[in-house]
């Protein structure tokens, strides 16, 4: 099994989420699904169609979330070190090309969010940056080339 790395936040975001699916967008597909059922004739129900599709797709949703939170494992801060980049880890980095810097926060696939500079450890630049020191070169290989950036700083 593989496990997926959550802070508590991100559990409780996905945990919320859950229970937003299962209890209050659910049912109201249901009701479409019934309310377009009543109209008649299903083969020709473009309606009935729509709602069963949308009632499928968020049955998926739902179980890739159950999925998600049985493989949870919660990491705090207490288990993070900064000798080299590992999840949950502020790290500074400088692009060698361009001489500027950037500060990535590297979390799981389920909590990146680009805007809070929070990506991803199965990222190109998350992978590229896992297991680095202080002082090392990564050398990454993205669509748009290849990055080189100077690890400036590891930190919680």
């Amino acid at each position: 099994m593989e496990y997926v790395y959550l802070t508590e936040e991100g559990l409780q975001k996905l945990k919320d989420e859950l229970h937003e699916l299962k209890y209050k967008i659910r049912p109201q597909i249901s009701q479409k699904v019934a309310t377009a059922r009543d109209h008649g004739d299903l083969k020709e129900n473009a309606e009935y169609h729509a709602a069963r599709e949308e009632l499928s797709m968020t049955e998926t949703k739902i179980q890739q979330l159950q999925d998600r939170i049985a493989r949870a494992r919660i990491i705090s801060e207490d288990e993070i070190n900064t000798d080299e980049v590992s999840i949950l880890n502020a790290v500074k980095v400088k692009d060698l090309r361009n001489g500027k810097e950037y500060e990535y926060i590297l979390v799981s696939a389920e909590e990146a969010n680009i805007k809070e500079n929070k990506i991803s450890v199965t990222s190109p630049v998350g992978r590229g940056l896992l297991g680095k020191k202080v002082g090392d070169v990564a050398e990454i290989q993205v669509p748009a080339g290849l990055l080189r950036y100077e690890i400036l700083e590891i930190r919680i």
